[in-house]
């Protein structure tokens, strides 16, 4: 017979499950060292500990994940601020961002160095691997035009993102869309195929915008405001275990997605912090969007996208419920 005791330590659990409330979060993209913080939290239990019962999927481009967030198949998302602003500057989508995660701009091309290709004017008459809504296509015009690169001439080939490696090192593609702080990963898959990796970064034709962010849709930040409040905690409390823990997060990690090594994830989570953690962010607070930096992003995004640049972005951003600094 159970005692009192251990009746009274059942219910207790029982009700501190039942306090969990589920949500559904989809990243942006195949997961990686990039995600180690959403994923390492997950097992290490911070989502929990703010009341959250989570379930992490992976993405397969920021359109794709805006979407299913807009279309509350996911409540919430890592998605490109670009592909949110597009998407309610074009067609009212229901999705916010509700916190920045990248202060400037990792965006860039892989190719292979025995391509010959070293700037984006050699991707004339190339072919460019790309998923559905990815933000490189998105951007790319506006860098094309920075580089001196006739954007007509590219053609772009649909593929999934788990292939796009494999793709280019096999010279199926003359260049994948990659965030810079993936390339540890992708070179040393690279190199044992006989081959090498050339980073060209979208930065240096003169980026300096927003990119991945943190969004939900209108209906959850109307109904579930604590929610959000809860989720936002809970991210930014990853990010900062991530920093400070970046080999237990890792680990952790890995656990989640085994097929991840932890040399790749180590690299890939420290470089992903330095877009996370740096001065801007010391100076606005983690997640904030400023209105200097929101107007610029919009401007390059209405360019590319041939929107109107007198749309009002702050339309498609909410950071009320962000924690204080």
């Amino acid at each position: 017979m159970k005692t009192p005791l251990v009746l009274a330590a059942a219910l207790f659990l029982s009700l501190g499950a039942q306090a969990q409330e589920k949500v559904r979060f989809q990243t942006d993209w195949v997961a990686s060292g990039e995600h180690a913080a959403y994923y390492g939290a997950w097992s290490k239990g911070i989502w929990a500990q703010e009341g959250l019962d989570i379930t992490i999927t992976r993405g397969y481009g920021s359109g794709d994940t805006a979407a299913k967030v807009g279309a509350g198949a996911a409540d919430f998302g890592v998605s490109d601020m670009g592909a949110v602003l597009t998407g309610r500057a074009r067609a009212n989508l229901p999705v916010k961002t509700i916190a920045t995660v990248y202060t400037y701009s990792p965006h860039s091309l892989f190719v292979l160095k025995s391509s010959g290709i070293t700037s984006f004017k050699g991707l004339e008459g190339k072919k460019i691997g790309i998923t559905p809504g990815n933000s490189h296509k998105l951007y790319f015009p506006k860098v094309a035009a920075r580089s001196g690169t006739d954007a007509s001439k590219i053609v772009w080939v649909n593929m999934d993102g788990g292939a796009m490696g494999t793709q280019l090192f096999t010279k199926n593609i003359d260049a994948a869309p990659f965030y810079s702080i993936h390339h540890y990963y992708q070179n040393k898959a690279a190199q044992k195929a006989g081959q090498e990796i050339v980073v060209l970064p979208f930065v240096k034709t003169g980026f300096a915008i927003y990119t991945a962010s943190l969004i939900t849709s209108d209906k959850m930040l109307q109904e579930r405001p604590e929610t959000v409040k809860k989720f936002l905690r809970g991210a930014r409390r990853s990010f900062e275990w991530a920093r400070d823990n970046p080999v237990e997060a890792c680990k952790m990690h890995v656990q989640r997605i085994p097929e991840v090594d932890l040399d790749d994830c180590l690299n890939s989570l420290k470089a992903t912090l330095e877009f996370v953690f740096n001065d801007y962010q010391k100076k606005n607070g983690f997640g904030a969007v400023t209105t200097e930096r929101l107007d610029e992003t919009w401007k390059v995004v209405a360019d590319a996208q041939e929107l109107d640049p007198k749309w009002n972005p702050a339309q498609a951003i909410d950071t009320r419920f962000l924690p204080a600094k």
